[in-house]
């Protein structure tokens, strides 16, 4: 059987899982209250061009109708759009969101890898602007970065753009994560003429198993390929009623943010405090590095946190763990703590 290549841990002896990075609070009480009041909706076929939903994301994302599509969650958004461009040759960041490589290789595209450092903490760095080249016909950058939860600061994102255009390269950003950034609308990028801003519900909303996501197209030309591939129900009655109540919800997302910051800084100070090293972050998740075998050792306290031995760039000794409520996050630390006590007494 293939080995599944991301967070979320399905055993039933997982009382703690850490391995998938959706907000802490859960899915929002009105979005749950649309769904239960309209479950008789569900029999019919979906709008396929989730008009009131597009509607809705036009007013919050101050953007054009025509230039916003919708699709089941994120990833199925990136297999759309490359099946759509059929791009030559990409260039993506390493280590990163492993189902741009997967949807790239698919259509048989060349790919080239910009290496992150970890003397630069995984960051994008003016450095990659020198892999830019006229080669190139699409680059995939993550602000927030995937495992790393790096933000791409406006400056240099702007560089990016500008040398992407230069060279006629579709620039691609998969913002997904940016929700959970303290002030990140100041790093959210304003989709242009040959860029693509990717988003989704399933994270910021705890909406992963309804699956909706949207891209913010530069060009109208290029949203309107993209509504001609895939399915044609691609977007489920309960995700677009989902999506309409969750654009609806007030305070959810600063409560979310608040509250992802405050215990980022907790679990960062403890894990560092144990003696591992710990990476920026600006997202709802941490890497950091352990020489210890923690996603086992973990498993046996009946608690996931993310091995990132299969991101490119990365091996065994990385992990990735969701930041989640303090009750959650204490008890990781225990755990971690206990693993600690037992191997230092063998």
């Amino acid at each position: 059987m293939k080995r599944y290549e991301h967070g979320g841990n399905h055993s039933p002896d997982i009382i703690y899982d850490f391995s998938v990075n959706i907000a802490p609070l859960g899915m929002p009480e009105g979005v749950k209250r649309a769904l239960a009041e309209n479950i008789d909706k569900f029999s019919a076929y979906p709008d396929p061009e989730c008009r009131e939903l597009v509607g809705k994301l036009s007013e919050a994302e101050n953007i054009p109708a025509e230039n916003i599509v919708c699709g089941n969650g994120a990833a199925d958004l990136i297999y759309r759009l490359v099946h759509a461009v059929k791009p030559r040759r990409a260039l993506l960041i390493s280590p990163t969101f492993s189902e741009y490589e997967k949807a790239l290789t698919e259509t048989g595209c060349e790919i080239v890898f910009h290496e992150l450092h970890e003397e630069d903490n995984f960051a994008v760095t003016e450095r990659i602007l020198d892999n830019i080249s006229e080669e190139i016909s699409m680059l995939f950058l993550c602000s927030p970065n995937n495992p790393t939860g790096a933000v791409i600061k406006p400056p240099l994102m702007d560089k990016i753009y500008e040398e992407c255009r230069r060279k006629d390269i579709l620039l691609v950003i998969d913002e997904c994560f940016m929700g959970f950034v303290c002030g990140g609308g100041e790093y959210s990028f304003k989709p242009k003429a040959g860029a693509i801003v990717l988003k989704a519900f399933t994270k910021l909303y705890a909406m992963a198993g309804l699956r909706l996501g949207y891209v913010l197209c530069g060009d109208i030309s290029l949203a309107e390929r993209l509504r001609e591939t895939g399915q044609c129900w691609s977007v489920s009655v309960p995700a677009q009623l989902a999506g309409e109540a969750a654009l609806s919800e007030k305070g959810y997302v600063s409560e979310t943010v608040r509250l992802v910051r405050m215990e980022r800084e907790y679990l960062t100070c403890s894990l560092e405090n144990m003696g591992f090293t710990v990476y920026p972050s600006e997202a709802n998740f941490i890497l950091f590095r352990s020489a210890l075998p923690l996603d086992r050792l973990l498993l046996e306290e009946g608690i996931a946190v993310r091995s990132c031995e299969n991101f490119r760039g990365l091996d065994g000794t990385y992990f990735r763990t969701a930041v989640r409520t303090h009750e959650e996050n204490a008890a990781l630390i225990r755990a971690i703590g206990n693993i600690i006590a037992r191997t230092q007494k063998e």
